[in-house]
């Protein structure tokens, strides 16, 4: 196939866990490691498979309440790099920098906290996702190299490619997933907006 790709290592950063369980079975079982923070490392872990805390790759804990945790150059590197460039490999051993084949993300609620009425201000604000939305764009950009899981309702998609050809994508797999990263991104945002346009 052409462009193919091994996913060997995993970063797993989600809101919504329902449904998570049946598609990290099958990466572990495919031999994929897992990185990840907070509430969904201890999911990973209470399922029963090893899970590296972000933590220990950028030498930073969570910090300001929840608000800054995957954002970090070893993160973003690892992302990033493109996989074929010579500069980008030196910088990434040079760095100690990880590979990153896959990301896996569902944004915080942002537009299921508007729609509470009893939400405030803050309550919304704090709903609007940062580190998840990068890794988004991230990942798709780099689709030549990368699969971007972008929401919950994606995990199936994945799992059902696993199913069929093992942990490996085609770069046409993993544009068609970049190209759904993208509508998600744009879908988030725009409700974003359009809260403040109306604020």
């Amino acid at each position: 196939m052409a462009g193919t790709k091994q996913i060997k290592t995993a970063l797993v950063s989600v809101f919504h866990k329902d449904g998570l369980d049946e598609l990290l079975a099958k990466l572990n079982e495919e031999g994929v490691k897992f990185l990840s923070t907070g509430g969904t490392q201890k999911f990973i872990e209470s399922l029963g498979y090893e899970c590296q805390a972000v933590e220990s790759v950028t030498t930073y804990p969570s910090i300001l309440g929840g608000r800054v945790k995957t954002l970090h150059p070893k993160i973003f590197g690892g992302i990033l790099a493109r996989r074929d460039n010579e500069g980008d490999r030196a910088q990434m051993s040079e760095y100690d920098i990880p590979e990153i084949d896959l990301v896996i993300v569902d944004l915080y609620p942002f537009e299921q906290t508007v729609s509470n009425a009893s939400s405030s201000e803050q309550d919304i604000i704090e709903k609007i996702d940062i580190g998840g939305i990068s890794l988004i764009r991230a990942a798709a950009k780099n689709f030549d190299d990368v699969v971007i899981v972008p929401s919950k309702a994606q995990y199936g998609e994945l799992l059902d490619l696993i199913n069929k050809q093992g942990a490996t994508t085609t770069r046409e797999q993993r544009q068609a997933f970049a190209c759904k990263a993208f509508g998600v991104s744009s879908h988030y945002d725009t409700a974003i907006n359009r809260w403040f346009s109306n604020k």
